[in-house]
């Protein structure tokens, strides 16, 4: 059969440089018949495809659409772009995306935007705390096609509340399309018109999530409101067919046998999907360390379905009640899964490390493994305490011992180079058979956590210098210094307590311990963690190394995880592209297209922290409501003009104290000094003060929680 020639046209599209060069030559806003007419393009499907090309750069935010329907660029505008993040009180922002100071939107400038809209807005002033103000000038792109919340009936028409606190918007639903939905239901409603300065925004009922009570309601919301994806396409399906459960024996030629090494497995009692495997060993003065990680990149191909659905996801989503996983689970927990006993394929970090906890050598290769055993943090905890050492098997002893030796060596390293020690508790959820609350548990960490922690951050450096030393594109794990003005107002903080605060443009990893040293032992040693934790930046992904600070490295990427993170699979793709031979230049990807993964991943990231919290903060407030009035010790978490928070010590709950539930004076905000002080009485409220409270009032609508303090009348 003939092969059929490939269409040319006498007349290309414009590509978005020339388009800019053209506009910028011109000097003003230009009608696309014009655009159309300089580049001799003619016919409707010439003028089709420059349209989508034009549409193209407007959502890129490079050009803009006037009301006369011309194309301006939007540098000529001076004009700022970014993404809108609403607030429940109506008022929002647009985070920048050119990294500036976030520009404050008046409630009246968000009549027309959801939270998530890319806009364009105009600055025109600056706000009271002296942040930059701005106008709306353009929605670039629709951020949110459909929204979660609760249905209801006003005077006969059908509203949707949204359950995401960002969007203060009402959906009005258009008559004959509710869906069959009862008022009290939470429901999924589809935009059909955006709202504008004059109208609200309309829809329809696409979908019944339940009652407001039903079991893991609060999860289903919170998938939804953030878009998180949990089907898995045809495509996606098809594809999978094809693995077994078992790895072929095909597969494990030309890899490095490692099955008669004790490799073994560290997690949580209830993990499921177990990425990371290690082994330790005595080698002269010093230690062999091997970091076995699963081989996702064997199964999942550049550019399969299986790809391109990892993509969309960027990372397992790990709910209370359920996990939301980035790849189906015939990978997850199963082929790629470093399940014990059976033969898995690896990629392995080989380190020798020195008897100071130094890294002085390291190879990758492709590995074929079995798994000695599936141990837990409690189990190795106990072993290494000495409290029931036969939880372990005995033929692991010595490798374990090797093991705990080379983590004291990695934790005095960690002190010499002053990373920053955080080790703050977090809280484990326990639910009942019908999926309510039945417990919050406050989880330790113990030195099994850290162990394994030292261990993956040792493989994730090697990773870093890996791809920094083959100059191949990757994305590294990168986290910046704190930002100059977040941590002025930190520093104000401290100083009002007596600590000796470096200057915010020379603060160093190394002092953020010493102040946490010099706290060490007090009650409010766990509010100060926290504020100095909310100074420093998120972490993020790009193929720009600027290293990791509050690590104190130099390079730094995420190895460990590609069952659940998309940035480790593409680091173990380029890993692998080297050591079977290929050169950079001839790799899948170039650095265009990890500048877009890391945004991608980055936003992916910060979607499931999101949409975890939200959870959470349902889960807390449904515990809380049946402790109506009662009683508990807390501490002072944060200070406001309007009240202070409460964390409660053995649930680390937080609550709000409203200041006009602190009786028998006024009371006057403090921001410098973070309290607040008695206009008549001098007294004050300040961070890290104790406080015993009960529990007032849950708005479950909300998510927020009230105190009121016992001691005062």
């Amino acid at each position: 059969m003939a092969k059929a020639k490939k269409k040319s046209y006498k007349h290309p599209i414009p590509n978005r440089n020339e388009l800019i060069a053209f506009l910028e030559k011109k000097g003003k806003p230009l009608k696309i018949k014009v655009i159309l007419e300089h580049f001799g393009l003619k016919g409707q499907r010439m003028r089709s495809l420059l349209e989508d090309r034009l549409y193209g750069m407007v959502r890129a935010g490079q050009v803009i659409q006037n009301r006369r329907g011309e194309f301006c660029l939007m540098a000529k505008l001076d004009l700022i772009t970014g993404v809108v993040s609403g607030h429940r009180d109506g008022f929002g922002f647009v985070v920048r995306d050119d990294g500036g100071d976030d520009v404050y939107l008046s409630a009246r400038e968000m009549r027309p935007v959801f939270d998530g809209d890319r806009v364009a807005v105009n600055i025109v002033g600056v706000d009271r705390r002296g942040k930059p103000e701005g106008d709306l000038v353009e929605v670039l792109e629709r951020g949110t096609r459909e929204v979660a919340g609760q249905f209801i009936r006003e005077r006969g028409i059908g509203i949707v509340i949204p359950d995401n606190a960002r969007i203060a918007h009402r959906i009005l639903i258009a008559k004959g399309e509710s869906g069959g939905a009862k008022p009290g239901q939470i429901v999924v409603a589809q935009i059909l018109d955006y709202p504008t300065q004059v109208e609200q925004a309309t829809g329809k009922i696409v979908r019944i999530i339940g009652e407001p009570g039903a079991k893991g309601i609060s999860t289903d919301i919170a998938i939804q409101s953030h878009s998180i994806p949990t089907d898995w396409p045809r495509a996606v399906r098809d594809e999978i067919r094809k693995f077994g459960t078992e790895v072929p024996e095909s597969a494990k030629q030309g890899r490095v046998d490692l099955r008669d090494v004790d490799l073994v497995t560290i997690d949580g009692a209830d993990a499921r999907d177990f990425d990371d495997a290690v082994y330790c060993e005595r080698a002269g003065k010093g230690w062999r360390l091997l970091v076995a990680i699963a081989d996702v990149a064997h199964y999942v191909e550049v550019g399969s379905a299986l790809d391109k659905q990892a993509t969309v996801r960027g990372t397992s989503v790990y709910f209370p009640d359920r996990v939301v996983p980035m790849l189906p689970e015939v990978l997850s927990n199963g082929l790629c899964s470093l399940n014990p006993k059976v033969d898995r394929l690896c990629m392995v970090c080989d380190m020798r490390v020195s008897a100071d906890g130094k890294i002085t050598r390291s190879t990758f290769v492709e590995g074929v493994m079995k798994s000695s055993a599936r141990l837990t943090y409690s189990q190795v905890d106990d072993f290494l305490s000495g409290r029931s050492p036969g939880n372990v098997p005995k033929g692991l002893h010595p490798m374990l011992r090797d093991l705990h030796s080379l983590y004291d060596a990695f934790a005095r390293a960690r002190q010499r180079r002053g990373a920053i020690e955080l080790d703050i508790p977090s809280t484990r959820f326990e639910l009942g058979k019908d999926g309510s609350i039945a417990a919050i548990k406050v989880v330790e960490r113990n030195d099994a956590h850290r162990l394994i922690e030292e261990c993956m951050i040792a493989a994730n450096v090697q990773a870093a210098k890996f791809l920094r030393r083959h100059r191949i594109p990757g994305l590294y794990r990168v986290h910046a210094k704190p930002d100059p003005e977040r941590f002025a107002d930190l520093r104000l903080f401290l100083v009002s307590l007596g600590l000796k605060v470096p200057h915010p443009e020379h603060v160093k990893p190394e002092q953020f311990n010493r102040l946490l040293q010099q706290v060490k032992g007090r009650p409010d040693s766990v509010s100060i963690s926290m504020t100095m934790l909310r100074s420093l930046t998120h972490a993020e992904y790009t193929p720009e190394n600027i290293g990791h600070f509050g690590l104190s490295l130099d390079a730094y990427a995420h190895f460990t995880s590609p069952i659940r993170r998309y940035p480790d699979l593409l680091v173990h793709r380029a890993i692998r592209h080297i050591i079977r031979g290929g050169k950079p230049g001839k790799y899948a990807y170039k650095s265009g297209d990890m500048e877009r993964l890391g945004m991608i991943t980055s936003a992916h990231e910060r979607r499931a922290e999101e949409a975890t919290r939200d959870v959470e903060a349902w889960l807390k407030c449904e515990y809380m409501e049946n402790k109506l009035g009662e009683e508990f010790a807390g501490v002072v978490t944060g200070v406001t003009n309007f009240g202070v928070f409460v964390q409660i010590n053995e649930l680390l709950i937080d609550g709000l104290v409203h200041v006009t539930s602190l009786a028998n004076d006024y009371y006057h905000y403090d921001s410098g000094a973070q309290q607040l002080v008695g206009e008549r009485s001098g007294k004050t409220f300040r961070l890290g003060d104790t406080m015993r409270i009960k529990v007032h009032k849950v708005d479950m609508e909300t998510r927020r929680i009230d105190f009121r303090p016992v001691t005062e009348r």
